[in-house]
């Protein structure tokens, strides 16, 4: 089965930036219907970041929109997650989400926003 690695996450304080990354042990991320960045804080649900489809269109939560941008990185294999103007609000596990043919989620990655 694909695994799905994230990096880049980290310790930040109010108004800064992070960059995550998600990649495939194997296989294109091309292949892959919808690529997507999850999250999940303490004693609350996982929820839906933002995604990007094959064919190209992004979906964000209201929650971020403005502030992070999904992309493709095809050189690299890789869907990355920017995310600017972070807030404490934003502090949670960020998973990474590979959808159809491969239907598999990475392990998560903190990201911890000091006020």
């Amino acid at each position: 089965q694909v695994q799905v690695v994230e990096s880049g996450g980290g310790l930040v304080q109010a108004g800064g930036s992070l960059r995550l990354s998600c990649t495939l042990s194997f296989g294109s991320i091309l292949l892959v219907n919808v690529m997507g960045w999850y999250r999940q804080a303490p004693g609350k649900q996982r929820e839906l970041v933002a995604s990007i489809s094959r064919a190209g269109p992004a979906n964000y939560a209201d929650s971020v929109k403005g502030r992070f941008t999904i992309s493709r990185e095809s050189a690299k294999n890789s869907v990355n997650l920017q995310m600017n103007g972070l807030k404490p609000e934003d502090t949670a596990v960020y998973y990474c989400n590979a959808g159809s043919p491969f239907n598999s989620w990475g392990q998560g990655i903190q990201v911890t926003v000091s006020s």
